[in-house]
């Protein structure tokens, strides 16, 4: 005789990763280097109860930029912010040239490339644009593309551009 338990909790299961809810909280840009770049705007905007979307712009002033690493960490509140899964730094302009080179780096400029200008290789010679990510795109990135447990989460993110930080980027979330 077959029980009916297991397969309860496969659909319990199945329920709570399709109930995911991404909620932005916070976003903070810092500019490291005033000469080099300045932060236009970096807000989170809440439209209503179930639209909210963040945007940034980065003014840069010592253009053509061809060398550009990334280190990002994923980390979660645990008493205070701790690493969770990922922290690793990029070499971005190499990156994008070969998206298949570093799945990791794409899953999370996958997050945010279809609003952004950020979606070619180097070099960069413009202002750089995150347009309105909205809640939607995060809610099927974290819970159906790689989905993620429930809690409070930070995406801390170091910019630097031929080998000096410029910038700081970090985006605080709540998953439910």
């Amino acid at each position: 005789m077959v029980s009916v338990y297991p397969r309860i909790f496969f659909m319990l299961l199945f329920i709570q990763l399709v109930l995911c809810l991404v909620e932005f909280k916070n976003i903070k840009c810092d500019s490291l280097d005033s000469e080099f770049d300045a932060f236009e705007y970096c807000l989170l905007k809440s439209v209503n109860r179930s639209y909210k979307y963040l945007s940034l712009k980065v003014k840069l002033y010592k253009v053509p930029i061809t060398k550009v690493k990334v280190n990002f960490a994923l980390l979660k509140k645990f008493n205070g912010y701790k690493p969770f899964l990922y922290n690793i730094t990029v070499d971005a302009c190499k990156t994008l040239r070969n998206p298949k080179s570093n799945p990791i780096f794409g899953y999370f400029h996958d997050a945010f490339k279809t609003f952004s200008n950020m979606n070619h290789t180097c070099p960069f010679d413009h202002d750089l644009i995150v347009d309105k990510l909205n809640i939607k795109h995060m809610d099927n990135q974290f819970s159906r593309v790689l989905p993620f447990s429930h809690g409070e989460y930070l995406y801390h993110s170091e910019w630097y551009a031929h080998d000096i930080k410029r910038a700081i980027v970090e985006v605080y979330f709540n998953l439910y």
